[in-house]
Parts: structure tokens; sequence; C-alpha cells
């Protein structure tokens, strides 16, 4: 009842929260948009790193682009926009992830590489996909048990990895990208410092408006100082087909073949870890509360996503870290924004001509937006961390020695390269893989599993019972009309188990688990009217 009132203003009508504001059509697009060209680069580099060491030709590799980009666009409406019990509709993009290219690279060039390569790791992507769907759909009481795995000293730490293993790629970028003739070029850096610059002058003025497009303003105006000055090329754009349909299993049947298929299920089982510290963060930064019933929606649909994705020409997909830092910084809510993006997105999987455009942002410039929005990334996971006790040597140990394994790939690559079985390699050359395992088996060791829901376990203020019986002299929260609304909010919110808090409690808790929404929710409201 409490945690209902919470959430009436003053005069006892409900509101909408920011995360359910349906935006203004001019400013969906926009901002829908701005999500696309932040997220684009990570998109389409899984395939083309992918594409590239299968050896295939470029009328395959832009298909497999064309593939990924119109499934991309599908998953992200399923997860924001949400479909019955799938979904968790909040602001996530979906996208392929990183921790599948080293095991699809693998995957493949044991099947022989080419097309052919391709259909086994089809085969292992819709499997895996399949598993992670079922997986969500355990009994409450199961799923509860499997999430006390992910407490935030977990989560924060792999959304604080994801951050720091993200930056070197931005870096990357900033410097011409890998592997291109002027790599490390100071002309570079000057096209990334600038559109950097240019963005923290954006957000330095404060207006809302220009804050929440910063991103975008800086990719647009970095690519226009390049074309002015010789650096942008749209040489591609006109040899680009106008239209290009992704049709379902254009290479042919998938094969399955077990150890692809166990490489590819330890791969969601990574990605399912990324999803939810993802989801926990999202929530925060938005003010809305997440419980287990929200991330088993997210991991139903990273599982559909998945599975559809084999279907469809593309890979394994998990909720994008990149654009969880883009919400933190442009403080845009509304989960419409990524349906709006996700119809861009299926554009620009029809649109090869119109791909080709944003494809042609220069390597510097999106690398200079790329470094600010990775930073936001670890800043995010940071803020998780801070729910944790990091004064006790446990916990500090946990985030500490998790952060070293995440940069052993990187700083080390010739121990997976040349020392290692090139199967295992495949799997355990990953910061995001080997940083996620180090956190949950160390706090395992150290924390064991918790009682409660992974973030529910901290103490909480009594504010349910302040609510009910005000200091002498106070004002009541609401009028008896406002509680009678809230009742009527109570009654309405039990006839639709999808969408309410306590959906995954089992009945033994179910009184728990309201009083624990109840007390938990002010302090979400309040953040977010701090963050607006």
């Amino acid at each position: 009842m409490a945690r209902v009132a919470a959430r009436l203003p003053e005069t006892g009508e409900q509101s909408t929260h920011p995360v359910d504001e349906v935006l203004p059509l001019p400013k969906l697009a926009l901002y829908g948009f701005q999500h696309v060209l932040a997220f684009y680069a990570g998109a389409v580099i899984v395939p083309i790193i992918v594409g590239g060491a299968l050896k295939l030709s470029t009328e395959q590799l832009v298909y497999l682009i064309n593939a990924d980009l119109f499934t991309c666009g599908i998953a992200s409406i399923i997860q924001a926009w949400g479909i019955g019990r799938i979904g968790a509709r909040l602001p996530l993009i979906q996208g392929v992830t990183f921790t599948a290219v080293s095991p699809m690279i693998a995957i493949g060039l044991g099947a022989g590489g080419g097309t052919a390569a391709l259909l086994v790791i089809y085969g292992a992507v819709i499997t895996a996909g399949i598993a992670t769907f079922a997986f969500a759909w355990l009994p409450p009481q199961a799923f509860r048990a499997v999430m006390r795995l992910f407490p935030p000293v977990v989560t924060g730490s792999v959304i604080t990895v994801l951050g720091i293993v993200l930056i070197p790629v931005g870096l990357n970028d900033a410097a011409g990208g890998l592997g291109s003739p002027d790599f490390g070029d100071p002309k570079n850096f000057a096209y990334a410092g600038g559109t950097m610059l240019f963005i923290l002058v954006l957000m330095k003025l404060g207006r809302p408006f220009l804050s929440s497009i910063a991103i975008l303003l800086g990719l647009v105006g970095g690519t226009l100082v390049a074309f002015l000055l010789g650096d942008a090329k749209f040489g591609d754009v006109s040899q680009a087909d106008w239209v290009g349909v992704t049709t379902p299993f254009h290479y042919g049947a998938p094969k399955f073949e077990w150890f692809p298929i166990v490489l590819m299920l330890i791969v969601m089982l990574i990605t399912m870890v990324e999803t939810t510290g993802d989801t926990y963060a999202v929530g925060d930064i938005v003010g809305k509360e997440v419980d287990s019933e929200t991330v088993a929606r997210a991991l139903r649909a990273d599982g559909a996503a998945t599975a559809l994705g084999g279907v469809l020409n593309s890979f394994p997909y998990v909720a994008f870290a990149e654009n969880v830092g883009l919400v933190r910084m442009t403080k845009v809510k509304s989960r419409f924004v990524v349906v709006a993006a996700g119809a861009f997105m299926i554009l620009l999987g029809l649109l090869p001509k119109a791909a080709a455009i944003v494809a042609s942002v220069p390597h510097a410039v999106l690398g200079g937006a790329a470094t600010v929005m990775f930073a936001m990334v670890a800043l995010a996971g940071i803020q998780t961390l801070g729910k944790v006790d990091l004064k006790e040597e446990k916990n500090a140990l946990i985030v500490g020695v998790s952060l070293a394994f995440a940069l052993l790939p990187a700083t080390v690559p010739v121990f997976f390269k040349e020392h290692m079985n090139a199967d295992l390699s495949s799997l355990l050359n990953s910061g995001v893989t080997l940083g996620a395992t180090a956190a949950i088996v160390l706090n395992l060791i150290f924390n064991g599993l918790g009682r409660d829901d992974a973030h529910s376990a901290a103490p909480r203020a009594e504010l349910p019972a302040q609510a009910a019986a005000p200091k002498d002299g106070a004002e009541p929260a609401a009028s008896a009309e406002s509680a009678e609304s809230a009742e009527a909010a109570e009654a309405a919110g039990a006839a639709e188990p999808a969408d309410s808090t306590v959906a995954v409690a089992v009945v033994a808790d179910a009184g728990a688990d309201e009083a624990a929404g109840a007390e938990k929710k002010p302090d979400a409201d309040e953040a977010a009217a701090t963050a607006s």
C-alpha cells in the first residue's frame, strides 16, 4: 500500500514514470538516431571481425552487416517495448556481444572458414538462444536462487570491467582504427580530441536539450570538419544498393555440433551477467525499480533475440553497455527512444545506402565520442559498487582481483595465443569473460549465497512505518481520496503480473518482497527527480 502511495504526487493523481513517457515524434527521432550513432561502431565491428577472419567476400560481409543491423532493431524493440513477459521495458539497446567474437572465430576456423563455417556458428547460436530463453522461464524460486549469484559487488565489477575493456576500443578508433595506414597519426587524435572537446563543451553549457544530443552533435560536427578537410569519404555510398532484404537461413540450413554448442552456451552465461548488470545499472540511472522479474524479462529478450539472430544470419545479442552510458549522459530516460532507435536500425538494415552514410563517420571522430561514453559505462559500474561496503576486505578483494583478471588478455596476449590450447583460448581470451568469472567465483568463496534478492539485500530505512504513522503535527502524505486511489492502483497492479514487482515472488516471500519494494521506491523516485 505504502509503495503505491509513494508513487503518487501530492494531488493524489498517478504520474507517468519518465521511462514510460512517450516523447514528441521529433524528439523521439532525434534521440533515437543518437542511440544508433552511439552503438553503430560496436554493432558492425563484430560481423566485420568475424567475417574477415572467415575470409568472406566483400559482398558477403555487407550482407552480414545489414543482417546484424536489421536484427538489432527487432531485438531492441522487443527489449524496450516488451511483448507480454518478454523484454525489460527499459531503455536498453540490444547489440551483438563482443564476448562471442573469439569463440565464433574458433568455431568458424575449425569448420574450415567461409559460409560453411557460418552454418555451424548459426546452429550453436540458435541452440544457445533457445537455452537462454528457457532458463529465464525457470520457476520464480529457482530463478531467484540463481540471481543471488549476482549481488551488486558482482554486477558492479562486471559493468566496471566492461567500461575499462571498452575504453581501449574507443582509443584505437581515436587513433584511426586498428590496421589503418595512418593509425596513430596525430591528425587522428586531433579529430578525436576536437570531437571530445565539443561534446564536453555542450555538456558544460548545462542546457538540457543540448546536453541530451551532445554525442550526436559531436559526431555530426566532427564528420563535417573531416569532410571539409578531405578526410571523410562518402564514395561507398554511391556504390551501395538502395534496398537489401535479409532472408532467414540465407546461407543454408544451420548445422548443430556439440562442441560449438557448448562453447556458445558458456558465452551466453557470461552475457547473462552482462545483461543483469546493465539492467540494474540503467534502472538506477532512470530511477526505476528493478527486481528479479525485470531481469528475467530482459534475459528472455536476450534469448529470443539470439535465437532470431541465428535464423536471420546474425550473432548472439546482449544489452549494450555503450548505450547505458549514453542514457546516463543525456538523462533521456524514455524507453520509447530505444524503440525509435530500433526502427532506425531496421531501416538501415533494409537500406544499405543509408547504412553506408552512417558508416562514413571517420574512425577518429567516432573514437572521440566513444571514449567518453565508455568512460561513463565504467562510471555506472563504480556507481553500482557504491552500494557495496568496500571497507570490508573481502568485497575489496573481489573487485580488485576481478579488474586484474580482466586486464590479463590485453596485457599479456601472447599467453593466450602461444601457450594455451586453441579451444580454451577462444573461450578465455576475453577480459569480460575472465573478469566476470573471477567476480562470480570470488563472491561465492567470500560471501556465499545471500538469503535475499541479489539487489535488495542492503539494509534500508523504515520508510513504510514512517508513512503509516507520520510525526505529530505533520501533514499526511496523501488525502483519503489519494489513499483510495492508491488502493485502486494496488488492485490494478495485482491484475498485471507481467509488470508487477512481486510477480516473481514465491508465496512465502510475497509479503517480504512487497515491503522491500515499499521501502526502496521512494529512494528511486527521489534519485530520478535529482537526475532530472
